[in-house]
């Protein structure tokens, strides 16, 4: 009997690479089939071990297919739909007129596509009048947009396909460990390397990323802003910067240098456990190539300095005259399937859709007019995504929780979890239960990617369509349906009725008109056509932008923005008390809180529990062998792991993966510390201790 004929065109449900994946059903017709896209020109074909289990959870035991509710004694009831939206709306409606508008508050995902990312800013403003919205892309992408913006005067994570990693001379990754986060990304490194390239990698931890390069550069952590400022420093002392791009494209580049000018190399190997001799490899290579790129990382990012942190870098790339350059200048590694996307439309408390601004009026007339509102009846800037959950159960008495699971995403979760547990009202939106439904009141099931239309935007800002290709159980719901249904309720169906995902994109379209997120000229035709459209697309003829800072940068003088940056303290640094760095990542085979990859067997199965990084030196300190189970405190919670020693971390450092939750959550050791411009919580960096170490085979 022959093989069916792979032929939708469709992407894998995880991360920002967002991989061409061909699907067709299989002969007993209970589950698709997946073969990478060899013509999608982003993974080429290739997939990783999430990507190819990646249906797995198509027709899950575990699925969860009709709405329930909490009965008297506080366990799940099946309930019919209307009854369960009746009683949500019900609720909000409740808690509005009793404590105002902004105490429902609303919480939304990277995973969500452009078209439902949209619609739940839009509920979130017009439906509940609340400026309480923001969602898990805030713990992603927040630092790097906050310094592209300020240097650039947009956020486009990649300005540039990817491809052109494979282009340039060298590349330097900071805080990024792309093989077990990106995996099918390796093949550009790869490529690059064979045509004579040279890989660069700074991070705390000998990564299978980091083994992979020419030279590495073991960075103490917290320390990203102090190594490119030395890495300035050493190329305004070598005259190798780009004085005449710096003339012609920049402003503020005077006062930058008088910063750096602080950071001699003696100085950065100190803060930074990075030699002279390697800062000094390092920018020369950066410099004196043809076309040199740096890209950042999470690991640079989850800082409480992590906007100034990114724009150390761009200062760097800027003084070398890369950015704009072909095949060169600086990018960030989006990580969540539809982060980009996810943040350009609304989705953030002080975002409308297109990256216009809430608190600017201009931007909120534009918006208003297309959704036939009155501006002043829009909410202005609610509070980010830590904050919003900071102050669940005193200001804000209802979460609305759509496609994330912030019981094991959030900081400080020894903080979080009593409030979600003491709200009025949560609901959470997803097909599975995980921690956060643990908690919540209601719990609506609603499509998996498979059983949708819809678009997103990968790392390099290439919007692209996901395809219906299953067909979902009786019972589950679209999220776009259930906003409708809901906002039917609150009296305002007629601005949610919408006949598809499509027709939400056209809408879409429309509010970005004119703004720097503009998508007005993309469509789903032109997207089959082009195997995806960069943004900004003005106009039906306009092809796309694949390459941004090209000629000129989106401020108004068309020039890029130093800052003046200087390294700080973390927002808490290690003391005789706590005198370990603690610091977290992920394993290949899982995804973000693992809501998805542990219900999958082969996933869940080759990564069981997440494992305690350490050092053999600090090891034999405290008598710990692999397969000790270690209890690492902070000033916050307890966490026991299973260690395992490794000399591919720095001696004082210590490190875990963040899937898990409940007590292998390690997100209840890291703080609610904030970036000032961000609002980007902390994860890369908590002072910890060893409390207690005891035999692996003990209960």
């Amino acid at each position: 009997m022959s093989q069916p004929e792979l032929a939708v065109r469709t992407h894998c449900p995880y991360c920002a690479f967002q991989c061409g994946i061909l699907m067709g059903e299989d002969l007993g017709g209970d589950r698709p089939r997946i073969s990478g896209d060899p013509h999608f020109p982003v993974n080429n074909g290739q997939l990783c071990v999430k990507g190819w289990s990646s249906a797995a959870l198509l027709g899950h035991p575990q699925r969860v297919t009709v709405p329930q509710l909490r009965d008297g004694r506080g366990r799940w009831r099946p309930a019919e739909w209307d009854e369960a939206l009746d009683f949500v709306a019900a609720k909000l409606a409740s808690i509005r007129e009793r404590c105002g508008a902004d105490a429902n508050g609303v919480f939304g995902s990277g995973a969500l596509t452009n078209e439902k990312a949209y619609l739940l800013g839009k509920f979130a403003r017009v439906a509940l009048g609340t400026a309480n919205i923001d969602y898990n892309g805030r713990f992603c992408m927040a630092s790097a947009a906050g310094a592209q913006n300020r240097a650039f005067g947009i956020d486009r994570g990649l300005p540039f396909p990817v491809a052109d990693v494979e282009r340039a001379e060298v590349v330097l990754l900071v805080g990024a460990n792309t093989a077990d986060t990106l995996p099918p990304m390796m093949q550009w490194f790869d490529r690059q390397r064979a045509n004579g390239g040279r890989l660069v990698v700074a991070d705390p931890r000998r990564t299978p990323t980091a083994r992979r390069a020419d030279l590495f550069l073991q960075v103490t952590p917290g320390t990203d802003l102090a190594l490119a400022n030395g890495l300035l420093y050493i190329a305004i002392e070598e005259h190798i910067v780009d004085g005449r791009y710096i003339a012609d494209r920049t402003n503020g580049f005077a006062a930058a240098r008088a910063v750096v000018l602080q950071y001699h190399p003696a100085r950065v190997e100190r803060l930074t456990g990075v030699s002279e001799s390697q800062l000094r490899q390092a920018v020369r290579w950066l410099a004196t190539a043809r076309s040199s790129m740096v890209l950042t990382g999470r690991g640079t990012e989850q800082h409480s300095k992590g906007v100034d942190s990114v724009h150390a870098w761009i200062n760097l790339m800027l003084a070398l005259g890369k950015v704009g350059k072909p095949h060169s200048g600086f990018g960030t590694l989006t990580g969540q399937g539809n982060g980009q996307g996810g943040r350009e439309h609304g989705q953030k408390a002080d975002q409308l859709p297109g990256y216009r601004l809430i608190e600017v009026d201009a931007h909120r007339e534009a918006v208003a007019s297309v959704w036939g509102v009155d501006a002043a009846s829009l909410p202005r800037k609610g509070k980010s995504a830590y904050e919003l959950l900071d102050v669940l159960s005193g200001e804000v008495k209802s979460l609305f929780v759509m496609g994330s699971n912030v019981a094991v995403a959030a900081p400080n979760l020894a903080r979080i979890l009593p409030k979600l547990q003491a709200l009025e009202l949560l609901v959470v939106c997803d097909a599975f239960h995980n921690e956060t439904s643990e908690h919540a009141h209601v719990f609506l099931p609603v499509y998996q990617w498979a059983e949708e239309e819809g678009t997103l935007t990968n790392l390099e800002g290439r919007v692209i369509r996901r395809r219906t290709v299953a067909r979902p159980p009786t019972g589950p719901r679209s999220d776009l349906r259930v906003l409708y249904d809901l906002a039917l309720r609150l009296g305002v169906g007629d601005k949610f009725a919408f006949r598809s995902a499509e027709h939400v994109f056209d809408e879409l379209k429309r509010a970005t008109a004119g703004a720097p997120a503009d998508y007005s000229g993309i469509s789903y035709a032109k997207i089959e056509r082009q195997d995806g459209v960069f943004w900004p697309c003005r106009s039906e003829d306009d092809p796309g932008t694949p390459r941004m800072f090209t000629e000129r940068f989106h401020h108004p003088d068309g020039r890029a923005n130093f800052f003046a940056v200087e390294h700080r303290e973390a927002g808490e640094e290690p003391s005789a008390e706590f005198p370990l760095f603690f610091t977290t990542g992920r394993y290949k085979e899982h995804y973000n809180s693992g809501a998805q990859t542990r219900g999958v067997g082969k996933l869940a199965n080759a990564q069981l529990l997440p494992r305690l990084e350490i050092h053999p030196r600090l090891a034999r300190r405290h008598r710990v062998s692999t397969g000790s189970r270690v209890t690492v405190e902070s000033r916050r919670a307890k966490v026991e792991f299973v260690a395992e020693v490794t000399a591919d971390i720095r001696p004082d450092t210590l490190f875990a993966p963040f899937h898990w939750g409940g007590r292998q959550a390690a997100n209840l050791l890291t703080s609610g510390v904030l970036d000032p411009t961000s609002r980007m919580p902390e994860f890369k960096l908590a002072a910890v201790r060893i409390a207690s170490v005891r035999d692996g085979a003990q209960g």
